[in-house]
């Protein structure tokens, strides 16, 4: 009989499981309640037993059903609720932590300078206000640092603490420079503090002179440019290397300095100079009777020259005997040492000249500021160029602006271009005027072509400088200016005396003349412009 029934009871598990199976669920929670579970039987008795214990297991089957559902609904939210509370827990410990240990560097950091209390009061430089008046910790909280800041500030507070104990282990001279420096090496700072700067003497900007005047006087340039002027050379620069060239040795010669029979040669002891060399007088006359022209009139513009011989056999010419034959020159001839200058720059036409109508008139620089260092810089270098024009005009220098004059019917940008033979010294703004040689003679005997150019440039300037008309006029009156060059002539360099001619008398003549209307142009702006 029991075994009937149990073998029912599996019979109706096996129909369960089948049902199951065919309505897809994966779980006894998910079948329907309305499911209906029957159990057939051949006895009556054992069927109707069986239905009654099964219609129980039915109730307590919907029962375990609701429950089940109740707990998986329990089981998500508890889960929700625990990944809540682990990110919440997540992110607040780091915070904490850090926090709590920023507490602790700072505090440490605190008790580990607290020692030097009691030599020197310990000042600390936060954003906050962590030392209070009494010494002790105010109760604001400093913000959090990272460790590597903190332990970065903190060598630094270290090495401030060697420094003070190295500099109380000093002796005792000069105690109160000690003292200051304890007192700065005290000073512990997290945030670098901000101190004031003062100027010493050595970090103290030049300030530049400032001169209030005025540029020109009437016609001549005032006193107060003539004082800003570059010096140049004077009378003892041209002693000095007068003595130089004729005594040492040159040791050699090499190509160079503008013409094809010019040498760049070296004295012994490394001083350089352009030795101009010709196959006539003419140039080589032309370029030492315009350097002393140019220092009867006061010029300084024009480097030191000198004049030497050539003699292969001599002491000073000895080393160099190959040299010479190389650059074919003949034994006796005259030659020009002119003094070799370094950091020189191309020097350009100012714009008062450049175009057609050029002039240089005191209405053009009337306002012009000394102070200014633009305008103070364009009157040094328009001053120059007055005396630079009055001299090629006296000589009849054909290579500086006439050749740029000249060269403007095929060029007419020429002006744009540097000046042709000008220079100027980078360092002082000295223009220098170079290659001379044309003056005097070769000039003087094209002015019939080029004189046009020339009275031109002399027509066009109507500002001087007032030691250069002062020494014109004293030659026009004593009408000396022929015994003067002569007497220097021969006094400065009398070993040439019978291998380089004097002047000639035409060329005397000339000059006075060209004097004269020199002159006659200051009269004439004095006329426009006043005296």
């Amino acid at each position: 009989m029991v075994r009937e029934h149990v073998l029912e009871a599996m019979l109706s598990l096996q129909y369960l499981t089948t049902s199951l199976r065919m309505r897809r669920t994966s779980s006894l929670f998910d079948m329907e309640p309305s499911l209906s579970v029957q159990c057939v039987s051949r006895d009556p008795a054992v069927t109707a037993e069986s239905g009654g214990m099964f219609g129980g297991q039915q109730q307590q089957q919907q029962h375990a059903t609701g429950f089940h559902r109740a707990s998986r609904w329990l089981c998500y939210l508890t889960t929700c609720l625990a990944f809540i509370l682990g990110v919440g827990v997540g992110v607040a410990l780091p915070m904490i932590y850090a926090s709590s240990a920023g507490n602790t560097e700072i505090n440490n950091t605190m008790i580990t300078s607290w020692p030097m209390v009691a030599e020197s009061p310990i000042i600390v430089h936060l954003p906050l206000n962590v030392t209070g008046t009494n010494g002790s910790a105010a109760t604001t909280r400093p913000p959090a640092k990272s460790k590597w800041q903190l332990r970065k500030k903190e060598k630094h507070m270290l090495t401030a603490q060697r420094q003070m104990s190295l500099k109380s282990s000093q002796p005792d001279a000069g105690a109160l420079s000690a003292e200051e420096d304890a007192t700065a090496a005290d000073v512990v700072s997290f945030v670098q503090p901000q101190t004031s700067w003062t100027a010493t003497a050595s970090d103290a900007p030049q300030q530049a002179t400032t001169i209030v005047a005025d540029a020109v006087k009437g016609i001549f340039w005032s006193r107060a440019v003539e004082d800003v002027l570059p010096t140049g050379f004077d009378e003892q620069n041209a002693k000095e290397w007068r003595d130089f060239s004729h005594q040492n040795p040159i040791i050699r010669v090499e190509e160079g300095c503008g013409r094809m029979q010019n040498r760049l040669i070296t004295f012994e002891g490394g001083r350089q100079s352009c030795c101009r060399y010709r196959q006539n007088y003419d140039q080589i006359q032309g370029e030492i009777f315009s350097f002393y022209l140019s220092q009867l009139i006061g010029l300084r513009n024009l480097p030191p020259s000198s004049l030497g011989l050539v003699r292969p056999l001599d002491r000073q010419w000895i080393n160099v005997q190959s040299s010479l034959n190389q650059a074919q020159w003949t034994e006796d001839r005259p030659v020009v040492y002119t003094q070799f200058l370094n950091d020189l720059e191309p020097a350009y036409i100012p714009v008062q000249f450049r175009g057609r109508d050029r002039h240089l008139n005191p209405s053009d620089v009337q306002h012009h500021k000394l102070e200014d260092k633009a305008e103070r810089d364009e009157l040094i270098t328009l001053a120059q160029w007055s005396d630079l024009l009055v001299l090629d005009y006296l000589t009849a220098n054909l290579d500086r602006m006439v050749n740029n004059l000249y060269n403007m019917q095929w060029n007419p940008a020429m002006m744009d271009s540097p000046a042709h033979n000008l220079a100027r010294d980078s360092r002082t703004g000295l223009l220098v005027f170079l290659d001379n040689e044309s003056g005097l003679l070769h000039g003087y005997r094209l002015l019939d072509k080029y004189e046009i150019y020339h009275k031109s440039l002399l027509d066009s300037l109507c500002v001087f400088r007032r030691s250069t008309v002062d020494s014109l006029r004293q030659l026009q009156s004593n009408k000396n200016v022929g015994n003067l060059l002569r007497h220097m002539f021969e006094t400065r360099d009398p070993s040439l005396l019978d291998f380089l001619p004097f002047l000639p008398e035409k060329s005397i003549k000339t000059l006075n003349y060209r004097i004269d209307q020199v002159l006659d142009q200051v009269a004439k702006c004095q006329s426009l412009y006043g005296s």
